[in-house]
């Protein structure tokens, strides 16, 4: 199996027996690429990790499984309906549709919007990339997200230029954009503090379902993840 993930941290998390994690930094190009590489001798794909809030009063820690995901340039594409099941009963998160983008949806408006165009309860950039590779190589695909900034948020821009291409966090960039605009420094920290609360629920997610993902053909495997405070210097700001 291979998971999908934006960030270091996501993929960290995800990886196990028989799951192969890949992170894409918010390179959608470079993502697909890989992505189709790695897919050749995949029995499924899953998109594991955070994600912004579009539906009204999502808070942080907000997990959710995808019926299907929006794309900007063509039909939704729909998850495998029995895994999504499985992953919904094991984890107790609705099933709801999810919006994949190619660019961040920062600010309150942009999310009011997309979620009334496509109804869609959550947004990421890594799910419509996973979803198609799925459908290219006719294999189940599902996703698993986590509501990091609800829909009445608004995503400060250092929060955004910190994520490089690897899937690392951009320190330096982060700084830099702080230097510029001391004025995100409240938002910032509220923006960390709902990026943590989405990572101890994913990381809760992640060790309450067997190493594949509760996909049943993989079988079921003990967990080995790291603790909770490992992953503490790893949130995304």
């Amino acid at each position: 199996m291979i998971a999908v993930t934006g960030l270091k941290a996501e993929a960290k998390l995800a990886a196990g027996p028989q799951v192969h994690a890949l992170s894409g930094g918010g390179d959608g190009a470079r993502l697909a690429h890989d992505l189709h590489a790695a897919s050749a001798n995949a029995g499924a794909i899953i998109s594991f990790g955070v994600a912004g809030g579009l539906a009204p009063g999502l808070a942080p820690g907000s997990v959710l499984v995808a019926r299907r995901i929006f794309v900007e340039d063509g039909e939704p594409i729909s998850a495998d309906p029995t895994w999504a099941r499985a992953l919904s009963a094991a984890l107790g998160a609705p099933i709801v549709d999810f919006a994949g983008v190619d660019q961040p949806v920062a600010d309150r408006a942009g999310k009011r919007a997309l979620h009334l165009r496509t109804g869609a309860h959550a947004v990421d950039m890594e799910s419509h990339i996973a979803a198609r590779a799925a459908a290219h190589r006719r294999i189940p695909f599902a996703a698993l997200r986590v509501v990091a900034d609800p829909a009445e948020r608004q995503l400060p821009h250092a929060a955004l230029v910190a994520m490089r291409p690897d899937g690392a966090i951009a320190f330096g960039a982060l700084i830099r954009s702080l230097a510029r605009d001391p004025g995100q420094i409240a938002p910032l920290m509220r923006t960390a503090r709902d990026a943590r609360a989405a990572f101890s629920a994913l990381l809760r997610g992640r060790q309450m379902l067997a190493a594949g993902f509760g996909f049943a053909n993989l079988g079921e495997f003990v967990l080995d993840v790291p603790a909770e405070d490992e992953f503490g210097w790893s949130l995304p700001v």
